[in-house]
């Protein structure tokens, strides 16, 4: 139920990041988001018993890796529902880092699921608008990446606060971010025009960006991440598209064609066969 709950405000919140990203240029909406994931938190959680190492690499893969690419890709290059999808493939990065790095091992329920699901997503691929390009798929491909480096990263912290975790790391998303910012988006001038000119609904999204998305989102993942394997975890993102799609087209008004319903129970499938195809891996260990 925790995994459902992070899916559908991370499905959800697509619809948030695109009409955000009509007053923030998306390196600055990156950076408040992790400003407010930071402050006042950071006054109130002590620093979790990890190296500061591993703080700055979760705070790097996620923060600038995942969000400050995913931010810029949707910011015309991709369809904020294409990239709820195509930023699923850190899936195949986060099982895959976690057999190479842990030596985990995937059974072979766990690989048919994953491949059902992966249909599903290429159902939902095949239907590419005039809207997206190579690269904002290549650009979401990379934060995908970045996702699964940050999902081993965090497991490898082992059974920690994950909120003070994810808290702390996020001081270490926000320099690189600010610099990207400032770099690419027009100078401190038009950053500080743009945050005096910003609605309040704007404003909205990015606390929404800071406090259910990373700060509850993103430590519950890390919690579960933490104590059970990538494989039966990682997968639960597959669901994110399928909420995704429903938000986008409840508030933005796009269609729900029989396509999209094939690609949905496609993917639900596969995301409950690797759930209780582990469980029943496991009762027939037990038996024999």
């Amino acid at each position: 139920m925790l995994a459902l709950a992070i899916v559908t405000i991370w499905g959800t919140n697509f619809v948030v990041i695109k009409k955000s990203l009509d007053a923030f240029p998306p390196f600055l909406f990156a950076t408040l988001r992790y400003v407010f994931a930071l402050l006042p938190a950071i006054f109130f959680v002590k620093r979790p018993k990890v190296s500061w190492l591993s703080l700055a690499l979760y705070g790097i893969f996620i923060g600038v890796g995942q969000f400050g690419i995913l931010f810029y890709a949707i910011n015309g290059h991709i369809t904020p529902g294409l990239a709820s999808l195509v930023v699923q493939t850190q899936v195949f990065f986060t099982i895959g880092f976690a057999m190479i790095f842990a030596k985990e091992r995937i059974y072979w329920h766990q690989a048919i699921s994953i491949g059902i699901a992966m249909i599903g997503l290429l159902v939902i691929a095949s239907h590419i608008d005039s809207q997206t390009s190579l690269l904002g798929i290549g650009l979401v491909i990379c934060a995908g990446c970045a996702w699964g480096a940050g999902n081993t990263v965090s497991r490898q912290a082992g059974a920690i606060n994950m909120f003070a975790y994810v808290v702390w790391a996020s001081a270490f998303s926000i320099p690189p971010l600010l610099l990207l910012s400032l770099y690419f988006e027009g100078g401190y001038s038009n950053l500080v025009l743009a945050i005096e000119l910003a609605p309040l609904g704007a404003w909205a999204g990015v606390f929404w960006q800071s406090w259910a998305n990373t700060l509850f989102g993103y430590a519950a993942w890390a919690w579960l991440l933490s104590r059970h394997p990538a494989a039966l975890v990682a997968p639960a993102p597959l669901l994110v598209p399928i909420f995704g799609m429903g938000a986008t087209a409840i508030f933005l008004g796009e269609s729900l064609p029989g396509w999209k319903f094939l690609a949905a129970g496609l993917v639900m499938a596969g995301y409950l066969g690797t759930i209780y195809g582990l469980s029943f891996t496991k009762h027939s260990s037990r038996k024999s």
